[in-house]
């Protein structure tokens, strides 16, 4: 029996964490499912939260930033998913880390729910199975935390996924104005410079980036009038987590003022399948569904599963 059959919207909407659960492992295991896909076209229509990225370098403290995130959130009384993509084991080819090691959250709070996923091959920070996972999130919770595996200058796959990208750099790395020459300063709509409690180092770096931005005329994302804020933070004494939550939400104002949130998570769902056609059927595959995959203005989920049936 296809599990995703007796798996309902409604069901995961009550806060149902083993519906939900059950419904990601379902995207997984039985991705072209005609249930899938009408399971994908539903949340897809119930759009509730914001999905946040958070990437940036190895060691520069990601998960004990979100960590704190996700507690300010809760003290706001919002509900909150995460997606943690993870290195994947040599041997099992699973989540390597886990989601409860790299995170500390309450275990009792029904109002968190926490993804770990394995990166496996994938390129870019994330999983193959993340976007369609979000997909189902963001219509259950008020924010929805991506964090990436952390891999370095290719984690630019983030921006194709979520709403907001933080890109998170830590003070006198070194790898901040490599990050910059790689083009990777391209992709956030916020820069924070974390363990700001270090002193005067965090303020050169951050003094560095906003000179940097202004010098590859990079301060505008998105070839919009959005200026990339960059701020200094610290998980450790609590420093400017209530600015960087409060320029998330700005950046999602804005989104909304300017007509820019549906079209991108539109182009989002359609980058998403164009990859998912091409990983599974090839060139031939994408080169067919190129004449079907145009002008789908509304919900792309609802007109995937017919256009698979024509490959």
């Amino acid at each position: 029996m296809n599990k995703t059959n007796s798996i309902s919207l409604a069901k995961i909407l009550k806060s149902d964490k083993n519906a939900l659960a059950e419904a990601l492992v379902s995207l997984e295991t039985d991705p072209e499912s005609k249930t899938t896909f009408q399971l994908l076209a539903k949340a897809y229509d119930n759009c509730r939260g914001h999905v946040i990225g958070v990437t940036g370098p190895p060691g520069v403290g990601k998960s004990t930033l979100l960590s704190e995130l996700i507690k300010k959130n809760r003290e706001l009384k919002k509900t909150v998913g995460v997606i943690a993509v993870d290195p994947s084991s040599q041997s099992s080819g699973g989540s390597l880390l886990g989601d409860r090691i790299r995170l500390m959250t309450d275990p009792d709070d029904k109002n968190i729910f926490i993804r770990s996923m394995a990166a496996r091959d994938h390129l870019g920070g994330v999983a193959s199975i993340t976007f369609p996972s979000m997909v189902v999130m963001r219509a259950v919770f008020d924010v929805v935390f991506i964090e990436t595996v952390g891999v370095g200058q290719s984690e630019t796959e983030i921006e194709k996924i979520v709403d907001t990208v933080v890109f998170c750099v830590q003070p006198d790395s070194g790898d901040n104005i490599q990050f910059m020459k790689a083009g990777i300063v391209e992709i956030p709509d916020i820069i924070t410079v974390t363990k700001s409690d270090v002193g005067m180092s965090a303020k050169k770096t951050e003094a560095e980036i906003k000179n940097s931005l202004r010098l590859s005329k990079n301060s505008q994302n998105l070839n919009s009038n959005w200026i990339i804020p960059v701020m200094l933070s610290s998980s450790f004494k609590g420093k400017g987590l209530s600015t960087l939550i409060r320029l998330m939400s700005k950046h999602f104002v804005w989104l909304q003022k300017n007509n820019n949130l549906l079209s991108q998570r539109n182009g989002q769902s359609i980058k998403w399948f164009r990859d998912h056609v091409r990983e599974e059927y090839g060139k031939a595959g994408i080169s067919k569904a190129k004449k079907f995959i145009t002008n789908l203005e509304t919900n792309p989920f609802a007109k995937f599963h017919a256009i698979l049936k024509k490959l």
